[in-house]
């Protein structure tokens, strides 16, 4: 037995339980949460027997420490069939504690779950909030659903969109934070993936300050017309000029309501599917140490079967895996249709360009009257550098998503 085996079971009479940062755990359960397998991991750090453990509910090791919310959140995650990242503390039988980052993956008969033990500057946060919200739980009797909303409440306080963009955010701090401490080189696609992550957000931000730019502009085309309407007789140049302006003006702006600003846009998908790119990458890392993990298992895990739990962790890495790869598929998809957006926006402006510039020549022949005329023309032209910049923001952004590998 080395010095660190020794120092692992070697077990302290309170606070802390041994776990170190290089290790992972994973234990099975039904659709109800009763145990069906684990590792030696998980059972050395809960300091269970093998015949208290399977067959148990997994509530067995829930720490009165952790708010309901918490929980309520989890289950609305997994009966909808979708995975969930969470940090957790849990108890021992000997009455010490254990904190937790955990994947919970839906799998044949139940859910599978895999953790690693947090280090990042996310986990100090996080228990200050789960210490806050288990209070509110207390102080104002707050129900599990209630309790839900109001960790989703704070976790849209610290800037995230919803909590699965949490989740993905916590789970990639972990992974890197232990690859440092641990002294292990980052892992480059989680690196990538994160950078690409933020590239998506500013994405969002040029998106819609786009938007805010267009709205600046669209009442200048009628503005243009009425000017020009005082200033030469009816169906003058001017005139018909700025007709021809605004009627493409409002065809362009009816596009960019229906591919742009709409909830269903590639603008809006982009940001949601480099997140759970992200995730899913993030998950198949730990899934996959812990399936190499239960290869080299060599002891019996109680009377479970231990290679119908390596064939279903194998699977699950499998099938996450071929996630990941449609996951990027579907970024270069969305990313393809922004760039195929933003070309339609530049030929739809080159049409207005090349009318602005008309409209510029004509009020040149005008009279003193003019320069009013003139003024809102230059307005005009300030607007569309404007856009024409963000539009060049947004397709330079779009070109670095699609280049995930």
């Amino acid at each position: 037995m080395t010095f660190n085996d020794r120092r692992l079971n070697s077990r302290p009479t309170q606070g802390e339980a041994p776990f170190g940062l290089d290790e992972v755990f994973i234990s099975r359960t039904d659709d109800r949460g009763v145990i069906k397998a684990a590792n030696h991991v998980f059972k050395r750090v809960a300091h269970y027997e093998w015949d208290e453990l399977l067959g148990a509910p997994h509530r067995i090791i829930r720490h009165p420490d952790m708010p309901k919310g918490v929980f309520q959140l989890l289950w609305d995650t997994l009966k909808r069939g979708e995975c969930m990242g969470a940090y957790v503390k849990n108890k021992t039988k000997d009455g010490l504690y254990y904190w937790v980052f955990a994947v919970v993956v839906p799998c044949p008969g139940g859910f599978l779950s895999a953790r690693l033990r947090p280090s990042s500057a996310i986990f100090e946060d996080v228990q200050k909030a789960y210490a806050d919200l288990l209070q509110a739980e207390k102080d104002d009797e707050l129900s599990p659903e209630d309790s839900a909303e109001v960790l989703k409440g704070w976790i849209q306080s610290k800037g995230f969109e919803n909590y699965h963009h949490f989740a993905t955010t916590a789970l990639t701090e972990e992974l890197l934070s232990r690859s440092e401490a641990l002294h292990n080189a980052p892992d480059k696609k989680i690196l990538q993936l994160r950078q690409t992550v933020s590239d998506a957000g500013t994405l969002v931000t040029e998106t819609e300050a786009l938007i805010k730019e267009f709205d600046g502009m669209r009442t200048i085309p009628h503005n243009l017309r009425v000017i020009a309407s005082r200033i030469e007789p009816a169906g003058g140049p001017v005139t018909v000029l700025s007709q021809n302006y605004g009627s493409m003006s409002a065809e362009m702006s009816n596009w960019f309501e229906a591919n742009v600003m709409g909830e269903n846009s590639n603008f809006n998908k982009i940001k949601d599917a480099v997140s759970n790119r992200l995730f899913v990458e993030g998950m198949t890392r730990v899934l996959e140490e812990c399936a190499d993990l239960l290869t080299q298992e060599r002891r019996q895990l109680g009377n479970v079967d231990i290679e119908k739990e390596r064939k279903i962790l194998a699977d699950l890495v499998k099938r996450e895996r071929q996630l990941a790869g449609d996951g990027g598929e579907q970024i270069n998809f969305e990313a393809d249709r922004i760039q195929r957006a933003c070309n339609i926006m530049h030929r739809q402006f080159l049409g207005l360009s090349t009318t602005r510039v008309l409209c510029k020549i004509e009020a040149a022949r005008l009279p003193k009257d003019g320069e009013t005329l003139d003024d809102i023309i230059n307005q005009l032209g300030d607007f569309q550098r404007c856009i024409a910049k963000r539009l060049h923001n947004i397709a330079k952004l779009s070109e670095q998503i699609r280049a995930i590998e």
